[in-house]
C-alpha cells in the first residue's frame, strides 16, 4: 500500500507521518507544495525521510498558486465575514489537486492529511479529492479514535516528537500552530484560544513573521502604484514621500508576474505593518474559532483592486458582483473551489473584470492603506458630468431630477396615504 501525505514539516504532519508509518503497512510518500513557505522548506526533505517517509516530493507551485488561485479569488473581491482574506482556504485545493495527481502517478491507494476533525482543512482536502479522484481513499488520523487517545492535545504531540527526535518549532511555551504561504500566515490554538488575549500586545510580539507592528512601522509614509489589466495586478512601483507627485503622463509601473506582484506587495505591506487581522470566525463544521492572520500583500491588493473597480465598473455590474461575494467567499472557505457553482460564479466575475484596467496609487502608513489617486483609460468617471462648477445641459440637465424623484417617490406617497387612512 502507498499513501501520499500532505506534509509541511510542522508538528501535526510530522507526528502524523510517524504515526502512519507505525500503524499502517504502507509506503509513505510525503508531498510538500512550495506555495511560499520560505525558509520553512529548508531541510524538509531530509526531515521527512528521517521521520519515516519512503520518498519526499517538494514542488514549486508558487506561480500557479498566485496566477490560478489567488488572482481569480481577488478578482471576485472575496473576503470571508468581512475580514479574512482566505489565505489558508485558497491554498488547500491546489495542494489537494497536486496530491491526487501524485497519487495516480505513484499508483497510491490513498492520500492522507494532518487536519483535525474540528477544523475546515479536512473538508477542503477531501472535497477536492472527491471532485478529482473519487476512487482514492482518504486517511484522516485526527478522526481516528486510536490517534486521539494517543494524542489528546498538542502537549502529547510535542512529547512524541521529542521522544522520536523529530524537530518541530512548536513547544510548550509556544503551542500555537502556524500555516504560511504566499498570501498569508495564520496562527491559531494555544494562547489564541482565549478571545480576550491581546494578539497585538507584547506577549505575542515574537509570533509575527511577515510584518512589523504598526507602532514600529516607519514614521514616514510610502507610496505604491499598482497597475491593473482586466482586474489583475500586472505591475507595482514604489515611491518615497518626497517623490510621490507622479503625473498622469508618467511611465506606468514595470510589469511583473503574479508571483512577483505578491512577493513585492508582501515586503511593502510587512514593512508598514499592513494586513494584520484578528477574527473569531464561523467554521464550516459549526463552531466558532479564533484566528490571527498576517496578509500584508493581500490586504494591499484587495484594497487597490476595489479602488480600480470604483472608477471603471458599471454600477449594476458592481452591485451584482458584490451581492455574490458572501457566496463566493463561503465556497472558498468551505472547500468548494472545484465545484460547478464556483466555476459558474468565476465566469461572471471574469466578465465583470473586462474593463478593470488602470493604475491605483496608495499611501502606506503605520498599518493603514490610504488611496492617493486612480486613473484609467476605461474610466467611467466624467468630470464634466460630476462637476459642481457650472453645468452642461447636454450631458446632465438637473431639471430632469424632478421627474426622477417624483416617480421614485410615488409608491412612498401611496403608502403614506394608506397608513394615514388606516389610523383614522
Amino acid at each position: 500500500m502507498k499513501i501520499v501525505l500532505a506534509y509541511s514539516g510542522g508538528l501535526d504532519t510530522s507526528v502524523v507521518l510517524a504515526w502512519l508509518k507505525q500503524n499502517y503497512d504502507a509506503e509513505i510518500i510525503a508531498f510538500c507544495a512550495d506555495i511560499g513557505q520560505g525558509e520553512e522548506l529548508e531541510g524538509l526533505k531530509d526531515k521527512a525521510l528521517r521521520t519515516g517517509a519512503a520518498k519526499c516530493i517538494i514542488e514549486d507551485l508558487r506561480e500557479e498558486f498566485a496566477r490560478d488561485f489567488i488572482f481569480p479569488m481577488f478578482q471576485a473581491g472575496a473576503i470571508y465575514e468581512g475580514q479574512y482574506f482566505l489565505g489558508t482556504s485558497i491554498a488547500r485545493p491546489l495542494i489537494a489537486k497536486r496530491m491526487v495527481e501524485i497519487a495516480r502517478a505513484e499508483s497510491a491507494e490513498a492520500i492522507a492529511h494532518g487536519a483535525t476533525g474540528k477544523g475546515n482543512d479536512q473538508v477542503r482536502f477531501e472535497l477536492t479529492a472527491a471532485a478529482m479522484a473519487p476512487e482514492l481513499r482518504v486517511i484522516a488520523p485526527w478522526r481516528a479514535e486510536k490517534f486521539r487517545k494517543q494524542f489528546p492535545g498538542r502537549a502529547e504531540m510535542i512529547a512524541f516528537a521529542n521522544e522520536n527526535k523529530i524537530p518541530v518549532e512548536a513547544s510548550v511555551s509556544k503551542p500555537y500552530s502556524m500555516d504560511r504561504n504566499l498570501l498569508h500566515i495564520s496562527f491559531e490554538s494555544g494562547m489564541l484560544e482565549d478571545p480576550w488575549f491581546d494578539a497585538s500586545g507584547p506577549e505575542a510580539r515574537d509570533m509575527y513573521k511577515l510584518s512589523v507592528s504598526p507602532e514600529d512601522a516607519p514614521d514616514e509614509p510610502e507610496y505604491v502604484e499598482l497597475a491593473f489589466e482586466n482586474g489583475n495586478c500586472v505591475g507595482v512601483a514604489c515611491q518615497n514621500y518626497a517623490s510621490a507627485a507622479r503625473t498622469a503622463d508618467s511611465a506606468a509601473p514595470s510589469r511583473l508576474t503574479p508571483l512577483q506582484v505578491m512577493q513585492t506587495l508582501n515586503k511593502l505591506g510587512g514593512k508598514h505593518g499592513v494586513g494584520r487581522v484578528d477574527i473569531v470566525e464561523n467554521r464550516f463544521v459549526g463552531m466558532k474559532g479564533r484566528g490571527v492572520y498576517e496578509t500584508p500583500g493581500g490586504a494591499i491588493l484587495h484594497f487597490a483592486h476595489r479602488q480600480m473597480e470604483t472608477l471603471t465598473m458599471d454600477r449594476e455590474v458592481m452591485q451584482l458582483r458584490d451581492s455574490l461575494i458572501p457566496k463566493y467567499s463561503s465556497l472558498v472557505y468551505n472547500g468548494f473551489w472545484f465545484s460547478p457553482e464556483r466555476e459558474a460564479l468565476q465566469a461572471l466575475v471574469t466578465e465583470s473584470q473586462r474593463n478593470v484596467t488602470g493604475v491605483v496609487k496608495l499611501k502606506l502608513y503605520k498599518g493603514n492603506i490610504i488611496v492617493a489617486g486612480r486613473q484609467s483609460p476605461k474610466s467611467l468617471y466624467d468630470p464634466q458630468i460630476a462637476t459642481m462648477e457650472g453645468e452642461s445641459a447636454e450631458k446632465y440637465d438637473q431639471s430632469d431630477a424632478t421627474g426622477f424623484i417624483r416617480l421614485n417617490a410615488l409608491r412612498l406617497k401611496v403608502r403614506a396615504v394608506r397608513k394615514s387612512l388606516t389610523k383614522k
